[in-house]
């Protein structure tokens, strides 16, 4: 259970990076309640995942997943542009994130 509180972790860190481009740097109050909402939930249920999970594996990973997800929203809602080469290193973090969690006994 631990595994689904830390991935969904990780979106809900998606979810409040993204609210918090759209709030403008809290200037409109829904975007705004959405990235508090979303960094609530992120915290709270990394904060449950690390009961049982060691933290120097469920940190990263929760970042990485985060960091995944706001590339991927950053290119398709706001148009980011990232290089060929930018592209390599995303996938180099997938595969890293991909890795810890194979090697986790």
């Amino acid at each position: 259970m631990a595994w689904i509180y830390l991935i969904v972790a990780g979106l809900f860190e998606t979810v409040w990076a993204t609210t918090l481009k759209m709030s403008h740097g809290f200037q409109k109050l829904d975007y705004s309640i959405y990235t508090i909402i979303g960094m609530g939930l992120s915290f709270w249920l990394l904060a449950k995942a690390i009961k049982t999970l060691p933290l120097g594996i469920a940190y990263p990973i929760w970042t990485g997943i985060g960091a995944l997800g706001t590339i991927i929203l950053g290119v398709t809602l706001f148009g980011d542009r990232l290089s060929s080469l930018t592209w390599v290193f995303v996938g180099l973090l997938l595969i890293s994130i991909i890795g810890i969690k194979i090697t986790v006994h």
